[in-house]
């Protein structure tokens, strides 16, 4: 290394040992080393009956230095299945798949909190206890797909069924099981549970006027369209016993799924209020331009929500080191979450600390499969 060579390493080191995103950040009982979250990102890698294995604990250990990691996407009822290979929390099998998970991720260092999931109508028949309609706030059909693997092994996208509509003495069992499934995670070694109330599954579903309209006390206004996801937050809180290890997922402006809302401004602003005096663990945002608004929209949207939330921010959504740097910097999050970065870049912390160039992830590898494209991707140690 020449004399000016070291003189650049060493000005990268210096300012990025001063970096917002490498600051710890205490969170209830948790104390993040750094601000660098890894979201949680469907890999479709589970075994038969939905229960992660060994596999899936080297993968997340790998990524164990990021200051919170969240799980993929976990259902916590078998109706609540959109996808083959996702895993579950509801059986047995699947919380002891789970703690070799927790296990190694905690061996390593890090800390993981389990994102907790209902698809609602994004499913299909193939992949509903006895082939039954999936459930949803309205009997709308969503125009999106989901991947089903049927009964004779073939498998592949396939536009999602029609559901029905939860009848309104099946919604406390249904709250119910967010509960169960939260305390089942905290059985399984989890440090907390993140509710999935973004990206156009269940909770989003009941929260959005275009999938909610529904005449009784959960559709109409937004009170009673926020009134389900309040529900599901107050019971977990209960069951968890500590407010502080429960966050939870919005998706302003989201469209995927096919979703939409008449007035996603003031749906949003509503229930982020209301999410104040939980004094949740944090409020997890996926950046509203990348989930359908224009820039100065969605900015001004995020600017607002920031203002009115009182707790720990996480922001996702499209970031690389210098734009995340200027949201932290700024006060507009408090952390960020890494998607694909992530899965490409298992020492994304070590790469951001050192100003190192990041691996691109390999599209053809994000679902389904085994090691390839999944535990491979090289350190900056290895390289």
């Amino acid at each position: 290394m020449t004399a000016s060579q070291r003189f650049v390493a060493l000005n990268v080191e210096i300012e990025m040992a001063h970096s917002a995103q490498l600051q710890p950040l205490s969170m209830g009982a948790l104390t993040l080393p750094n601000r660098i979250v890894m979201a949680p990102l469907t890999r479709q890698r589970s075994q038969p009956g939905n229960v992660p294995y060994a596999l899936n604990a080297e993968y997340y250990a790998q990524r164990a230095s990021a200051g919170l990691i969240i799980s993929e996407a976990t259902q916590i009822c078998p109706e609540g299945q959109g996808y083959a290979w996702t895993p579950g929390i509801h059986s047995p099998e699947q919380l002891a798949g789970w703690r070799l998970v927790t296990d190694a991720v905690h061996n390593a260092g890090g800390r993981m909190f389990a994102q907790l999931w209902h698809v609602g109508r994004i499913s299909h028949t193939a992949l509903q206890p006895k082939q039954q309609a999936p459930v949803a706030p309205s009997a709308i059909q969503a125009n999106a797909q989901c991947y089903v693997q049927y009964a004779d092994g073939s498998h592949g996208m396939a536009a999602t069924s029609l559901p029905r509509a939860l009848k309104l003495d099946e919604l406390p069992s249904l709250v119910a099981s967010y509960a169960q499934a939260a305390s089942n995670a905290l059985d399984a070694g989890f440090d907390g549970v993140e509710i999935h109330a973004a990206n156009g599954y269940l909770l989003d579903q009941f929260l959005a006027s275009g999938s909610n309209q529904r005449t009784d006390a959960y559709g109409g206004s937004v009170e009673n369209r926020a009134r389900l996801i309040l529900e599901v937050l107050d019971a977990v809180i209960a069951r968890v016993g500590d407010s502080r290890k429960v966050g939870i997922r919005l998706s302003p402006y989201g469209t995927f799924n096919d979703m939409h809302d008449d007035n996603p401004e003031q749906t949003h602003r509503y229930l982020v209020e209301q999410l104040n005096s939980r004094q949740l663990g944090y409020l997890h945002i996926n950046r509203p331009d990348w989930t359908g608004a224009g820039s100065e929209q969605a900015a001004a949207l995020l600017k607002e929500l920031r203002g009115l939330y009182q707790g720990v921010l996480i922001v996702a959504g499209g970031f690389d080191a210098i734009t995340a740097e200027q949201f932290i910097a700024e006060g507009t999050a408090d952390l960020i979450a890494y998607g694909r970065a992530y899965i490409a870049n298992p020492d994304l912390v070590e790469r951001i600390s050192q100003g190192a160039a990041w691996n691109e992830p390999d599209a053809n590898t994000f679902y389904g499969g085994d090691a390839l494209g999944y535990t491979d991707y090289p350190t900056l140690a290895a390289s």
